[in-house]
């Protein structure tokens, strides 16, 4: 298996994010099921959003000495900062989404590739950009509900572009914004730092309802290795991403 294993081998628009959610649903083991279909929120577009930031203390700090001889209590609440220059860190975290179709047409929609797919046709789903170093505005997926009786399951993930495992050194955040409604908020806070790939949700169609399911499934290897995991069937072979 190559080292990026990530690429599937398979084929602008403007978007409405949906209005601002004033409050928060936060996922975890207990509460790992949202029927967005009960929220009234199955239509319009769902907006995905990565955002990670990083400890300093991970980074490492030059000028750390003087401030902690002024304030000593600090070297026990490490400052946490925003990671979004290549001179701070070397760690790429990147969205996706593995998609089934009802019509038995599958694929993936991710930065590694140019997968960028489509918002008004198949499948539906757009990504808006890649961030390369954890900005504020991290990497955003949207999803078109208006089809939402095309999808069968959509797998949304994580993973690390670059050979540096980081997720016991990021605090990583997916957050989804239904067209109305609360946000959907789920942390990766567990620590596994030989962990390459996370599966986070999971997005399907149940009965008569469009449900969202916390995963939070940490892998060893890439998306084939969450392909396998969760039986999707696709083909993947060694992709990099454009250099821009």
């Amino acid at each position: 298996m190559g080292l990026w294993d990530g690429v599937w081998r398979g084929k602008t628009t403007d978007f409405d994010s949906g209005s601002a959610a004033t409050n928060a649903i936060e996922m975890t083991k207990r509460n790992h099921r949202v029927s967005l279909t009960k929220q009234g929120a199955a239509t319009g577009n769902l907006r995905i959003n990565l955002s990670w930031r990083m400890r300093t203390s991970d980074i490492g700090s030059g000028g750390a000495r003087g401030g902690l001889l002024r304030h000593p209590l600090r070297m026990f609440t490490p400052e946490v900062v925003q990671a979004h220059t290549q001179s701070m860190v070397n760690v790429d975290l990147d969205l996706g989404v593995m998609y089934e179709m009802e019509d038995g047409s599958k694929g993936v929609v991710q930065p590694l590739g140019d997968f960028l797919g489509e918002l008004n046709e198949p499948p539906y789903i757009k990504l808006s950009g890649d961030d390369r170093f954890g900005s504020g505005t991290g990497e955003t997926i949207f999803v078109n509900l208006d089809h939402r009786d095309d999808f069968k399951r959509l797998l949304v993930f994580v993973y690390i572009y670059d050979q540096t495992p980081a997720f016991d050194r990021t605090h990583a955040v997916v957050t989804l914004y239904p067209s109305s409604g609360p946000r959907i908020e789920i942390g990766l806070d567990e620590r596994h730092p030989q962990a390459r790939s996370c599966a986070v949700v999971l997005i399907e169609k149940v009965k008569d309802e469009l449900v969202v399911r916390r995963e939070v499934k940490f892998v060893y290897g890439f998306q084939a290795e969450l392909d396998r995991l969760y039986g999707w069937g696709l083909q993947w072979g060694r992709g990099y991403k454009s250099k821009t």
